[in-house]
């Protein structure tokens, strides 16, 4: 028997890729959320924002094994970025979720350095040490990111010069849910390629790809930095339909909560960050409304009954249809 031909190995990871008959129904109903029930089109537009900020984690946890507790660092910063160049250059939000995207971008490429050696709890430390110091320089430039108070008087222009953001949310929401879309197939389409494959042998066994001649270090450096330009774009997105920056966005809490998402939603698909999202977004809103001193605790016991019982028991309606997304 013949071993397998490169065509046939990338013939199989495009049938991969290619789309259920349900994921098109899911986004369907996503972007007619806002339309069917715009009261809750600020609520739709957050999940999408912090999906994608989840699926950013995914890339580097998922697919190469790389834990970081200093996520936010990318989020806050792209945040920040939208937010200036909004107020100091141009009210274009097309335009300034590009340079967010560029300039967290680069910020990843300059971190990823940071990635390439030590244990796994050497990088722990790193990523969260990268956040902490972004979150001090934030705080302490305030005459230029508002410090505690925050950035404020942010006005952002019509998205594509057509659409004014309203008051109901509905807007921001179907342009959060675009910009969601469009990095979701360029990230699928990524880690369906033969580099996504090499990304997988990586955190598989990392030694092993060393040894069959994988270029382990750039590869890292690579999704790493595509990360960090996605968690931007999210944070960007936070700046953009809120009008506003603050420290909040490069605290700790954000880097735990989206780390949450994935235990919710599991790792190594994208659709873990949205399936992750969407439940702690909701129990978060309905919980808080229900016990506001108290809904972490029932969150954290959520937690507990997810490891116990197991994810694939709770939630197996919702996986079948997109496991390996």
């Amino acid at each position: 028997m013949s071993a397998p031909s490169n065509v046939d190995f990338q013939s199989a990871l495009l049938r991969k890729a290619r789309w259920k008959p349900l994921e098109f129904v899911a986004w369907a109903i996503a972007f007619a959320l806002p339309l069917v029930m715009p009261s809750h089109s600020l609520l739709v537009n957050e999940i999408a924002i912090v999906a994608l900020f989840a699926m950013s984690l995914d890339l580097i946890l998922g697919y190469t094994g790389i834990v970081s507790l200093g996520h936010a660092a990318f989020f806050g910063f792209g945040a920040y970025v939208a937010a200036l160049f909004a107020k100091l250059v141009m009210p274009d939000p097309t335009v300034g979720l590009l340079v967010a995207i560029a300039a967290s971008a680069a910020l990843g490429a300059v971190a990823s350095v940071t990635i390439l050696r030590g244990s796994d709890l050497t990088r722990l430390m790193v990523t969260l040490g990268t956040a902490l110091l972004l979150l001090e320089l934030a705080n302490k430039l305030d005459w230029l990111t508002g410090g505690a108070d925050g950035l404020q008087g942010v006005v952002l222009g019509p998205v594509l010069g057509l659409f004014d953001f309203d008051l109901y949310g509905r807007v921001a929401a179907w342009y959060s849910l675009a910009v969601m879309l469009v990095l979701f197939l360029l990230m699928r389409r990524f880690v369906h390629s033969p580099f996504g494959a090499t990304l997988k042998a990586i955190r598989d066994n990392r030694l092993r790809a060393m040894a069959i001649g994988l270029p382990v270090v750039s590869r890292l450096a690579v999704i790493y930095t595509l990360a960090a330009g996605v968690a931007g774009a999210a944070g960007a997105l936070l700046a953009q339909t809120t009008g506003f920056a603050s420290l909040d966005v490069l605290a700790f809490d954000r880097s735990a909560d989206v780390l949450l998402m994935l235990v919710i939603g599991g790792v190594g698909w994208l659709y873990g960050g949205v399936l992750g999202a969407i439940v702690f977004k909701l129990l978060q809103t309905w919980l808080s409304a229900v016990t506001p001193q108290y809904w972490m605790f029932w969150i954290g016991l959520i937690l507990v009954l997810l490891v116990l019982v197991g994810r694939e028991r709770l939630l197996k309606p919702w996986l079948w249809f997109g496991r390996r997304a």
